[in-house]
């Protein structure tokens, strides 16, 4: 199972901006599809934004879109993600996760980072 660590977190203002950065484990890291969900107390998981290998294709969850920017670095295997403009609802337990085979079949999860905007 791909090792995948958080880090960048932090305490933020409103209107701030915040940039996360996950590393993975493995030697074919430009094979995986990348994603970051996020989880706020009592509430479901949700998708924040994804990269698929080769073209570096993205996807956006609705809240997000315009505000956040996924990227990769291949040689470094790591992921990150760009947070702009970071309004209260942005506050929750950010997660790195990844399908190494390029799909969407995300089983390997990091421990999170905790973003918390304050207004």
């Amino acid at each position: 199972q791909v090792q995948l660590a958080e880090s960048g977190g932090g305490l933020v203002q409103v209107g701030g901006s915040l940039r996360l950065s996950c590393t993975a484990s493995g030697r074919t890291f430009s094979n995986y599809t990348m994603a970051w969900f996020r989880q706020s107390p009592g509430k479901e998981r949700e998708f924040v934004a994804a990269i698929r290998p080769i073209i570096g294709t993205t996807y956006y969850g609705a809240s997000v879109k315009g505000r956040f920017t996924i990227s990769r670095d291949d040689a470094k295997n790591t992921v990150y993600l760009q947070m702009n403009s970071l309004k209260p609802e942005d506050t929750a337990m950010y997660y790195c996760t990844t399908d190494p085979v390029g799909g969407t079949s995300f089983d390997s999860w990091g421990q999170g980072t905790q973003v918390s905007v304050s207004s």
